[in-house]
């Protein structure tokens, strides 16, 4: 399950340390496009390796925390990239140098990074300061993006005003990110403010998008109703980086249960994945398409394994080389 960090824990352990530095950063325009849009219509035609140029990633979350062990695998099956959590702070004692130093000497680059989440009930400044803090932390052990979720408000209904408090947010949020070197990406995600096709639309239509980009993952994509092929052309513009995941439908095993949904090795599921490809064929897309997977499937199975299975579908049925 994602990881979402205690806002009130981090700002009191890396916020007053990070954010003089934040302060000195060198401010950028905006954050461009990592990709040159074009017109164009979905096609369910086979994926294939050119011309869209992928790089690949492997996230750090199927190994629960142990991100050294998920960098030494990562490494080993040959990904050029993985992605961090926010619970990598404290496993580094907070030295972004040491994850740096880490990364260089396995050969990977820090695709992005899990910041939590941004909370339209919460306090927006304590909020900034958090993600700024680690957009920070981001740039300093040479990573890339920053992802965060949006909460869904609890104990009342969403309002419309949600989602354009959630895009004014993300927009600030991303100014901040901006000026630091690191882009910022939102995560669509399952019981989320941004679950369905729908929300996602509803809060980009208030984000201005050079500051903040729509970071898809196909499988919560999928498991909110929605095509994550025909989301590409929609989201062409706007995309910065992608989660490739494989998602089955499961019957809940009571009432109360609110995941009717389990998340597999790629292929092993119902997403469409040559469809996405073919899709980021069309646009031309030029960026990081980061696997993740909550954990193994089979309790008997370890992290390396699940992801060397989603490596071998990607290699033999997409196409690519890792």
């Amino acid at each position: 399950m994602p990881f979402h960090p205690s806002r009130r824990d981090f700002i009191a352990t890396i916020g007053a340390t990070l954010a003089g530095s934040l302060l000195r950063a060198p401010a950028l325009e905006a954050v461009a496009p990592v990709h040159s849009p074009a017109d164009l219509s979905h096609s369910g035609t086979p994926a294939a390796p050119a011309p869209a140029e992928i790089r690949w990633g492997y996230a750090a979350i199927t190994w629960n925390g142990n991100d050294r062990q998920a960098i030494t695998d990562v490494s080993a099956l040959g990904f050029p990239g993985i992605q961090l959590r926010a619970n990598s702070i404290a496993e580094f004692n907070g030295s972004a140098q040491a994850v740096r130093d880490l990364l260089d000497q396995n050969k990977l680059k820090l695709v992005a990074f899990s910041s939590g989440e941004l909370d339209v009930d919460s306090s927006e400044d304590a909020q900034l300061m958090l993600h700024s803090a680690n957009a920070k932390f981001v740039h300093d052990a040479g990573g890339g993006y920053l992802q965060v979720i949006g909460a869904r408000p609890k104990n009342r209904l969403v309002t419309d005003q949600d989602y354009t408090n959630m895009g004014r947010m993300l927009t600030d949020l991303g100014k901040r990110t901006a000026d630091i070197g690191v882009p910022l990406g939102f995560h669509n995600h399952m019981y989320s403010l941004g679950q369905s096709a729908g929300e996602v639309d509803k809060i980009f239509d208030a984000v201005d998008t050079r500051y903040a980009k729509l970071e898809l993952d196909i499988a919560h994509y999928w498991a909110a109703g929605g095509d994550p092929a025909k989301a590409i052309p929609e989201y062409r513009d706007r995309l910065l980086f992608l989660h490739i995941k494989d998602v089955v439908d499961v019957t809940p095993s009571k009432e109360s249960d609110n995941h009717p949904y389990r998340f597999v090795e790629l292929g092993q599921g119902k997403v469409d994945i040559p469809a996405v490809f073919a899709a980021l064929q069309q646009i031309q897309f030029s960026g990081w398409a980061v696997i993740e997977l909550d954990g193994p499937t089979d309790p008997s199975r370890t992290p390396k394994q699940s992801a060397e299975i989603s490596k071998t579908y990607v290699e033999q049925k997409l196409g690519y080389t890792v």
